[in-house]
């Protein structure tokens, strides 16, 4: 489940990121339960929730111009570059005319966008990529390009193991856009304040990461979204 040492990127192959490789290396059989568990979850929820899915993508369309899938770049595990799936929640070109964290009340989201957004429905094609290996259930959160280049060599780390639809890091800042609303410059308080402290979150998960962990997390996720 993990590339040999020698074959992960030169950014990654450092002091700072070793001790993290040779923790996970010793969990084998959870990284097994992982792979299984998010394939066969993965393709359960897609069959089952089709319905759901043609159902809100009908419900996006009314609601505003634009396509039903939202689709960015982000970085995951190893530093490979993907495209993640999420159903708009935003206006046509959102990115063109904002930051590229979103702020709480950010004038951008659409009606259907909030409501998508307040029950984290707009995550749900995540399982499209879950399902092609790009994701998992859990890990750390996907960033775009331009916040990845600011990682230390230690946060270089959380990218042993595929990024997540959600972590211990995303529970405890679930309410991270209104944190960023009261700031005149979202995108340098995400990378200075917010950034640094949930890579401590995603740090600890790395080291701590057991298949059973991700389960908890799973669960706690559930719990917080209701």
């Amino acid at each position: 489940m993990l590339r040999k040492w020698e074959d992960l990127p030169q950014t990654m192959r450092t002091d700072k990121v070793k001790p993290y490789y040779d923790i996970l290396q010793k969990k084998r059989v959870s990284l097994i339960c992982k792979f299984i568990f998010d394939r066969v979850v993965s393709i359960l929820m897609l069959v089952g929730l089709s319905p759901v899915f043609v159902i809100l993508a009908i419900l996006i369309k009314l609601d505003s111009d634009g396509e039903v899938f939202f689709r960015q770049v982000r970085v995951t595990h190893y530093g490979k570059k993907y495209r993640i799936y999420k159903f708009r929640t935003m206006v046509k070109n959102a990115e063109a005319i904002g930051n590229q964290v979103t702020t709480y009340q950010d004038m951008r989201i659409t009606k259907m966008g909030k409501k998508l957004r307040g029950c984290r429905l707009d995550e749900l094609p995540q399982l499209i990529n879950i399902l092609k290996g790009e994701m998992s259930f859990v890990g750390t959160r996907p960033e775009v390009v331009k916040y990845v280049d600011q990682y230390t060599e230690e946060m270089m780390a959380t990218l042993i193991l595929p990024a997540g639809v959600t972590s211990e890091a995303s529970i405890v800042y679930k309410d991270e856009e209104k944190l960023l609303s009261e700031s005149s410059n979202a995108d340098e308080t995400y990378v200075n304040d917010v950034l640094p402290q949930k890579m401590k979150w995603n740090l600890d998960s790395t080291l701590e990461f057991s298949f059973f962990s991700d389960i908890r997390t799973i669960i706690r996720t559930i719990i917080a979204v209701i």
